[in-house]
């Protein structure tokens, strides 16, 4: 099914040129032979441009109609004859560049909504998209090209960098951004982090939460999610990295660039990730632990202790995968062996 125009506006009809420039592939074709859109791989018509991505799909790209794939080389023997084949290195990627060529987003004009509510002293670019009741506070920056969306909160001496979007019902506090942040709906950046202390009476006395949150260029923080601000030192969001829904930051945790944390996984305080560490759905990382560069947790994982660059975790406690996958395996087979037999090995 191809996107509805109710909601991705569809550019006018593409060039196999402007196609090729754009995925930085290479086909054989008429170069101004123009295509109306973009489908899945079963649904693609005649004039329609897909991608596949996986030998598991062959089956899929031998019967379909579309006029032009994406592909890798070695793809091409299994593509059916009259459609154009597009090699490129990444078929996702490129697909990804020509979603962009024919659905370009909305440039919506500077505004600045009358129910929204801006501090006197509040310094907010001239091209800002402020939408209505959005609030910005006292002292807030607010970037060139920055979008704030409606009954979002920008919270008093906030710097938000050029082009970063804060979408609706989003709040950030004590929090500085580079370019090109996004926060996604019902985000909530820069509260206090989960920290208290017992007094005499055994009433429960709040840690100061001194620290800031810094978020690098272009990081990305899902629906729903929260990143608690430092207690004395700063929370730090590398650039480029990428917060799923309902992820967890705690306070004075840390990471690198690139990485990416999905949903409902989370980060006690202090916890560290190099660059390009990768968490799997519903991660959980105790306080004080290294994840080294390159480390990968699948998903439902639990980690206790420092792991070291590159590693594959998964279990609770973490190890190891193909360790964890051996003891797994092992379990299964002792538990298919029937008990005599088990029996008689004791």
């Amino acid at each position: 099914m191809a996107a509805d125009p109710r909601f991705h506006p569809i550019a006018a009809p593409q060039s196999l040129r402007a196609i090729l420039a754009a995925v930085r592939g290479e086909a054989a074709g008429d170069p101004e032979r123009l295509f109306q859109g973009l489908a899945a791989l079963d649904q693609a018509g005649p004039d329609e441009l897909t991608f596949i991505d996986s030998p598991k799909l062959a089956p899929a790209l031998a019967a379909t109609r579309a006029g032009a794939v994406l592909l890798r080389d070695e793809m091409a023997a299994r593509a059916p004859a009259g459609a154009v084949l597009i090699a490129v290195a990444n078929p996702q990627l490129a697909f990804a560049r020509a979603v962009a060529l024919f659905h370009p987003q909305r440039v919506p004009a500077a505004t600045r909504h009358p129910t929204a509510v801006i501090a006197p002293d509040a310094d907010v670019a001239d091209d800002a998209i402020i939408g209505p009741y959005a609030v910005i506070g006292a002292g807030a920056v607010v970037g060139a090209g920055c979008a704030i969306g409606p009954h979002a909160v920008v919270g008093d001496g906030v710097v938000l960098g050029p082009r970063c979007v804060i979408h609706a019902h989003a709040c950030i506090s004590h929090a500085l951004c580079g370019e090109g942040v996004v926060l996604h709906p019902g985000a909530r950046v820069g509260q206090e982090g989960f920290g208290f202390l017992a007094d005499e009476a055994g009433r429960f006395v709040t840690k100061p939460q001194l620290g800031r949150v810094i978020l690098g260029d272009f990081a990305q923080v899902g629906a729903n999610a929260c990143i608690d601000r430092g207690t004395l030192d700063d929370t730090v969001i590398g650039p480029h990295t990428r917060l799923d829904n309902l992820v967890q930051i705690g306070h004075n945790a840390r990471t690198g660039m690139g990485c990416i944390m999905a949903g409902q996984s989370g980060l006690s305080g202090s916890v560290t990730l190099e660059d390009r560490v990768v968490l799997g759905g519903q991660v959980g990382v105790a306080d004080h632990v290294r994840l080294g560069r390159g480390a990968r947790i699948a998903a439902q994982s639990g980690i206790m202790v420092d792991v070291a660059p590159g590693v594959e975790m998964f279990g609770t406690p973490a190890q190891p995968i193909r360790m964890a996958m051996r003891e797994i395996s092992t379990l299964r087979r002792l538990a298919a062996t029937p008990r005599a037999k088990q029996d008689t090995k004791e």
